[in-house]
């Protein structure tokens, strides 16, 4: 990591939901928390806890010199609504194929 910049990431026991347009995308009650200085916390949730089936592979990819290159999914009305780094950095190799969304109810 950068001097000044860290990352971490813990197994949390929250329950956590993701809900749009009154439709459950995710629920999980094994997510990891993700913290990075400058940044919000954020949950990364395992695939079996999302569903896939309703999101599309979206042609966007960032990049984060401390994570890796992010693939994006989408929902017909709600662009690049989720993400997930498929190769990430060594420092963060945990969640490899955990997908992250913006909004995440705590329960």
């Amino acid at each position: 990591m950068t001097r000044g910049h860290t990352i971490t990431i813990d197994k949390s026991g929250d329950h956590v939901r993701v809900v749009h347009g009154g439709q459950i995308l995710a629920e999980s009650d094994r997510p990891l928390v993700l913290r990075e200085t400058g940044c919000p916390p954020r949950y990364y949730l395992p695939p079996e806890d999302v569903r896939l089936d309703l999101l599309t592979p979206s042609d966007t990819h960032t990049y984060c010199p401390f994570k890796g290159t992010a693939s994006y999914w989408s929902l017909p009305d709600a662009a690049d609504l989720v993400w997930a780094y498929p190769a990430p950095k060594p420092d963060v190799a945990e969640i490899k194929d955990h997908l992250c969304f913006y909004e995440v109810e705590v329960l």
